[in-house]
């Protein structure tokens, strides 16, 4: 695969000073020198509060979170207390945290008006499937029950795949009225396509991918548990409106589009978008890399879109 090509400078630039704080070969470490490392690189890319929100601390019956909202004097969009985004953290259930994805949760409160609470799920490997799943239902029941109104789920990478898994879970028993999902990871069959045709992409590599799901499984093999493998489920009806966002350039690719696909034959409303020359990640580039500013444009407007149960696509 041609990344030079496919690939612009913009992005070529965003992949470098990344790999200056979070090396190619980090999974090579240990998990404290990973979690050490990732946190210092997502505290060089961050980028604040902006101003009119306000962020607290908070506890979901014993799962950390941290909740943002626009305050009165924030004009560029009024608040919409009615409705609430759930915000799942990436980080292939190794690392990150609500600092690790602290200001993209802050930037969608303030872009949105929307409130925003971040879930802090419990890592692996310390605590194995399905510690995440079960802190990520968690955060929504108690949601539901601290804000009811319309709830919108919203991941990226890992976090993609517990919104997706919370999702399928929900049906009949929460109400969920939209999912976004950023470059998931949904249980995809790692032996073709874009596991192999982006087998070596920058940021995220196959092998990275099988890293992550044996600290989480403690196997290779993959679970035939929709709570952790959404991909797996025999049953893709009844899910609330998707949008799945991938990048070209991940070996994740695939599962968002395939994804999608299960929940259209299924008689389901579903958007996939594959945005080109982008790389796993790219939610960090969002101010200095235009096309990953352009889908974070996208993205906002899909979860304003399903705050409001609307289906512009």
């Amino acid at each position: 695969m041609d990344y030079e090509q496919l690939i612009d400078k913009e992005t070529w630039a965003f992949i470098r000073k990344t790999e200056e704080f979070y090396p190619p070969d980090a999974t090579v470490m240990s998990i404290a020198e990973q979690r050490k490392t990732y946190d210092t690189m997502c505290r060089a890319f961050f980028q604040g509060y902006p101003e009119g929100v306000s962020v607290r601390d908070g506890d979901a019956q014993g799962v950390p979170i941290r909740i943002y909202e626009a305050t009165a004097n924030n004009e560029t969009n009024a608040p919409n207390v009615e409705a609430t985004v759930i915000y799942y953290h990436g980080g292939g259930f190794v690392v990150g945290g609500l600092d690790s994805h602290d200001d993209v949760c802050a930037e969608i409160c303030d872009r949105t008006g929307l409130r925003v609470v971040s879930v802090d799920y419990r890592l692996c490997p310390e605590n194995p499937h399905p510690a995440a799943f079960e802190d990520a239902w968690t955060a929504l029941n108690y949601v539901s029950l601290t804000w009811p109104g319309v709830t919108v789920l919203v991941g990226d990478s890992a976090g993609g795949n517990l919104a997706a898994a919370v999702s399928h879970h929900a049906r009949g028993k929460v109400p969920v009225a939209g999912q976004v999902l950023i470059y998931p990871g949904l249980g995809g069959d790692m032996t073709q396509g874009s596991y192999l045709t982006h087998a070596m992409a920058p940021m995220l590599t196959t092998e990275e991918v099988r890293f992550y799901h044996s600290v989480r499984h403690g196997t290779s093999a993959m679970p035939e548990d929709p709570t952790a493998a959404p991909l797996t489920d025999s049953n893709f009806a009844g899910l609330p409106r998707s949008v799945i966002v991938t990048a070209q350039c991940d070996p994740l690719a695939d599962d968002g589009r395939m994804y999608c696909g299960r929940i259209q034959a299924a008689g389901g409303r579903a958007h996939w978008v594959e945005e080109p020359g982008l790389v796993h990640g790219y939610l960090r580039a969002r101010s200095t890399v235009p096309r990953a500013k352009a889908s974070f444009d996208r993205i906002l407007v899909a979860i304003s879109a399903l705050s409001q149960e609307n289906w512009p696509f």
